[in-house]
Protein backbone atom coordinates (compact mmCIF):
# COMPACT_ATOMS: atom_id res chain seq x y z
CA UNK A 1 0.00 0.00 0.00
CA UNK A 2 2.93 2.25 0.18
CA UNK A 3 2.18 3.16 -3.25
CA UNK A 4 -0.76 4.76 -3.24
CA UNK A 5 0.35 7.78 -1.84
CA UNK A 6 2.93 8.51 -3.83
CA UNK A 7 0.79 7.51 -7.10
CA UNK A 8 -1.74 10.47 -5.68
CA UNK A 9 0.52 12.60 -5.18
CA UNK A 10 2.05 12.08 -8.61
CA UNK A 11 -1.05 12.40 -10.35
CA UNK A 12 -1.95 15.69 -8.23
CA UNK A 13 1.41 16.91 -9.28
CA UNK A 14 0.91 16.49 -13.04
CA UNK A 15 -2.52 17.84 -13.22
CA UNK A 16 -0.90 21.11 -11.38
CA UNK A 17 1.35 21.03 -13.75
CA UNK A 18 -0.99 20.19 -17.29
CA UNK A 19 -0.96 23.36 -19.56
CA UNK A 20 -2.50 26.64 -19.30
CA UNK A 21 -3.69 26.05 -22.46
CA UNK A 22 -6.39 23.54 -21.24
CA UNK A 23 -8.80 26.38 -19.68
CA UNK A 24 -8.95 27.70 -23.13
CA UNK A 25 -11.95 27.76 -25.47
CA UNK A 26 -10.16 25.50 -28.66
CA UNK A 27 -11.82 27.16 -32.11
CA UNK A 28 -11.65 23.70 -34.17
CA UNK A 29 -11.11 25.11 -37.98
CA UNK A 30 -11.91 23.41 -40.69
CA UNK A 31 -9.96 22.26 -43.61
CA UNK A 32 -12.38 24.60 -46.12
CA UNK A 33 -11.98 27.96 -46.61
CA UNK A 34 -16.17 28.12 -45.48
CA UNK A 35 -16.56 30.97 -42.65
CA UNK A 36 -17.52 28.60 -40.12
CA UNK A 37 -15.75 26.45 -37.55
CA UNK A 38 -15.95 22.04 -37.80
CA UNK A 39 -16.52 22.30 -33.69
CA UNK A 40 -15.96 24.27 -30.85
CA UNK A 41 -14.11 22.77 -27.62
CA UNK A 42 -15.21 24.70 -24.39
CA UNK A 43 -13.21 23.42 -21.07
CA UNK A 44 -14.98 22.59 -17.75
CA UNK A 45 -15.86 25.55 -15.65
CA UNK A 46 -16.38 27.87 -18.48
CA UNK A 47 -19.32 30.44 -18.38
CA UNK A 48 -21.98 30.27 -21.10
CA UNK A 49 -24.81 32.38 -22.26
CA UNK A 50 -27.61 31.00 -23.99
CA UNK A 51 -29.54 33.91 -26.01
CA UNK A 52 -32.54 33.28 -26.96
CA UNK A 53 -34.04 33.52 -30.69
CA UNK A 54 -33.44 37.19 -31.76
CA UNK A 55 -35.57 38.37 -35.10
CA UNK A 56 -34.62 42.10 -36.37
CA UNK A 57 -35.84 44.88 -35.88
CA UNK A 58 -38.03 47.30 -38.48
CA UNK A 59 -35.60 49.54 -41.08
CA UNK A 60 -37.58 52.59 -39.51
CA UNK A 61 -37.35 53.38 -35.95
CA UNK A 62 -40.53 55.53 -36.45
CA UNK A 63 -42.23 52.34 -37.60
CA UNK A 64 -41.76 50.21 -34.22
CA UNK A 65 -44.38 47.39 -35.73
CA UNK A 66 -43.72 46.52 -39.75
CA UNK A 67 -46.28 44.65 -41.26
CA UNK A 68 -44.06 43.46 -44.47
CA UNK A 69 -40.95 42.05 -45.37
CA UNK A 70 -40.00 45.45 -46.61
CA UNK A 71 -40.48 46.90 -43.10
CA UNK A 72 -37.43 44.50 -41.63
CA UNK A 73 -35.72 44.56 -45.02
CA UNK A 74 -34.15 41.35 -47.06
CA UNK A 75 -32.24 38.57 -45.54
CA UNK A 76 -29.05 40.11 -45.87
CA UNK A 77 -30.37 43.64 -44.13
CA UNK A 78 -32.73 41.40 -41.66
CA UNK A 79 -29.15 39.10 -40.05
CA UNK A 80 -26.95 42.42 -39.91
CA UNK A 81 -30.19 44.23 -37.82
CA UNK A 82 -30.42 40.71 -35.89
CA UNK A 83 -26.97 40.45 -35.27
CA UNK A 84 -26.38 43.87 -34.22
CA UNK A 85 -29.12 43.17 -31.39
CA UNK A 86 -27.22 40.11 -30.67
CA UNK A 87 -24.16 42.78 -30.07
CA UNK A 88 -25.90 44.73 -27.69
CA UNK A 89 -27.47 41.99 -25.46
CA UNK A 90 -23.92 40.56 -25.68
CA UNK A 91 -22.18 44.31 -24.29
CA UNK A 92 -24.96 44.37 -21.83
CA UNK A 93 -24.08 40.29 -20.04
CA UNK A 94 -20.27 41.41 -20.20
CA UNK A 95 -19.82 39.93 -23.03
CA UNK A 96 -18.08 40.66 -26.80
CA UNK A 97 -19.26 39.32 -30.44
CA UNK A 98 -15.70 37.55 -30.02
CA UNK A 99 -17.66 35.36 -27.25
CA UNK A 100 -19.76 33.42 -29.38
CA UNK A 101 -19.02 30.16 -29.71
CA UNK A 102 -22.08 28.86 -31.68
CA UNK A 103 -24.82 30.11 -33.88
CA UNK A 104 -28.36 28.09 -34.99
CA UNK A 105 -29.69 30.23 -37.63
CA UNK A 106 -33.42 29.95 -38.88
CA UNK A 107 -34.05 31.01 -42.71
CA UNK A 108 -37.78 31.67 -43.92
CA UNK A 109 -38.01 31.37 -47.55
CA UNK A 110 -38.14 34.35 -49.34
CA UNK A 111 -40.60 35.02 -51.63
CA UNK A 112 -38.60 37.01 -54.01
CA UNK A 113 -36.89 33.32 -54.43
CA UNK A 114 -39.79 31.27 -55.00
CA UNK A 115 -39.35 30.32 -51.34
CA UNK A 116 -35.97 29.30 -51.25
CA UNK A 117 -33.94 31.01 -48.66
CA UNK A 118 -31.30 33.21 -49.55
CA UNK A 119 -28.11 31.94 -48.25
CA UNK A 120 -26.28 34.16 -50.02
CA UNK A 121 -27.85 36.99 -48.46
CA UNK A 122 -27.61 35.66 -44.64
CA UNK A 123 -23.56 35.00 -45.30
CA UNK A 124 -23.14 37.94 -46.45
CA UNK A 125 -24.34 39.62 -43.23
CA UNK A 126 -22.82 37.03 -41.11
CA UNK A 127 -19.31 37.94 -42.76
CA UNK A 128 -19.74 41.52 -41.37
CA UNK A 129 -19.60 40.33 -37.68
CA UNK A 130 -17.35 36.76 -38.13
CA UNK A 131 -13.75 36.68 -39.62
CA UNK A 132 -13.79 40.41 -39.63
CA UNK A 133 -10.58 42.66 -38.70
CA UNK A 134 -12.78 43.40 -35.55
CA UNK A 135 -13.74 40.08 -34.75
CA UNK A 136 -11.10 37.40 -35.99
CA UNK A 137 -13.30 34.66 -34.66
CA UNK A 138 -15.24 32.48 -36.29
CA UNK A 139 -18.11 30.24 -34.83
CA UNK A 140 -19.71 26.70 -35.20
CA UNK A 141 -22.86 27.33 -37.31
CA UNK A 142 -26.01 25.20 -38.58
CA UNK A 143 -28.33 27.48 -40.60
CA UNK A 144 -31.85 25.48 -41.39
CA UNK A 145 -34.18 26.63 -43.77
CA UNK A 146 -38.00 26.64 -42.09
CA UNK A 147 -41.75 26.91 -43.46
CA UNK A 148 -42.20 30.06 -41.48
CA UNK A 149 -41.02 32.21 -38.33
CA UNK A 150 -43.12 34.14 -35.59
CA UNK A 151 -44.71 36.32 -38.38
CA UNK A 152 -44.78 36.56 -42.12
CA UNK A 153 -42.10 39.47 -42.30
CA UNK A 154 -39.31 37.46 -40.85
CA UNK A 155 -36.84 36.06 -42.42
CA UNK A 156 -34.00 35.09 -40.36
CA UNK A 157 -34.26 34.18 -36.34
CA UNK A 158 -30.76 33.38 -34.95
CA UNK A 159 -29.72 31.45 -32.04
CA UNK A 160 -26.17 32.51 -30.02
CA UNK A 161 -23.85 30.52 -27.45
CA UNK A 162 -21.09 32.66 -26.05
CA UNK A 163 -18.47 31.45 -23.95
CA UNK A 164 -15.57 32.78 -21.93
CA UNK A 165 -13.08 30.13 -20.29
CA UNK A 166 -12.47 30.29 -16.52
CA UNK A 167 -9.60 32.69 -15.47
Amino acid sequence: MPRLPALTALALTLLAAAPASAAEIVRHKGASDFPILEGVTIPPGSELLMLSGQLASPIDPAKPRGETIADYGDTKTQTISTLTKIKALLTAKGYAMSDIVKLTVFVAGDPKLDGRMDFKGFNEGYKQFFGTAENPNLVARSTVQVAALAAPMFLIEIEATAAKAPK
